[in-house]
């Protein structure tokens, strides 16, 4: 009875710490109706097991400590900086204290917008998710109807708000290129390069069910291959076997195995 007695103040203990030191590590403490959210909302939040649900919670609220969400014509709300963060937080899930270091602001439209960040009233509004360069260097823009439409109930193969965090993955080398370098050992990147090239012809033949955008460089497939990685794992190993098992060891993740 005496060893249950301490096994218990033991975990008791641990759990007090952790939750301290977490306050001291972050601002951002989620929720009780936050984490409800999550629930409701992020398929991939509900497939993880309860002591990973703790660590994506924990990278949630880093990421909404390091980074602001800020609305342009509409008011963010709760559940909009989860769906955000979860964009975030669901490629890195694997990377041992990663965090970005190359975005401080995401700008969260109402709907797609043009090359000039307008939303209003023009014919070439066709932009859904961007990673701003020159002097919108380290901020992203995103609409808020794709960031929705990519955590529906019923989900495609595209994820705008995942593929725009790829490419900030793919660019903490120096260089948004399709290779990151960082992520994936020297001896794979020209199997890699390789791969994506034989699949761009597929793409441009008509014999690939990756969407066609993947075609524009190597930097675009990178991130539309990983939106459907993530989106469409079971779908995406089947078709996509080597595809898969490249991605699986860059992002350290197998979700068509849960």
């Amino acid at each position: 009875m005496l060893y249950f007695a301490i096994i218990i103040v033991i975990v008791i203990s641990f759990t007090l710490y952790r939750r301290r030191r977490r306050r001291m590590l972050t601002q951002v403490i989620l929720t009780d109706v936050q984490k409800l959210l999550l629930t409701k909302n992020i398929d991939y939040y509900n497939q993880l097991s309860d002591l990973d649900k703790a660590y994506f919670e924990d990278k949630i609220e880093q990421f909404l400590d390091d980074v602001r969400i800020e609305g342009v014509g509409l008011q963010v709300t709760d559940l909009d900086r989860l769906m955000v963060a979860s964009s975030a937080v669901i490629p890195i899930f694997r990377f041992k204290d990663w965090r970005y270091r190359n975005i401080t602001n995401v700008l969260l439209y109402p709907d797609t917008f043009d090359e000039d960040y307008q939303y209003e009233a023009t014919e070439d509004r066709n932009i859904m998710g961007m990673v701003g360069s020159g002097y919108m260097n380290g901020q992203m823009i995103l609409s808020r109807n794709a960031l929705i439409k990519g955590f529906s109930k019923n989900p495609g193969m595209e994820n705008t708000a995942i593929h725009e965090f790829v490419h900030l993955i793919d660019k903490a080398d120096g260089a948004i290129d399709g290779v990151p370098e960082g992520f994936l050992p020297f001896e794979y990147i020209k199997p890699w390069v390789r791969m994506m090239h034989q699949e761009i012809h597929k793409i441009e033949s008509g014999h690939s069910d990756i969407n066609p955008y993947a075609t524009t460089n190597e930097a675009e497939f990178f991130a539309v291959v990983s939106e459907y990685f993530f989106e469409k794992p079971d779908q995406f190993q089947t078709r996509h076997p080597e595809l898969y098992d490249m991605l699986s060891r860059i992002f350290g993740q197998d979700p068509a195995q849960g």
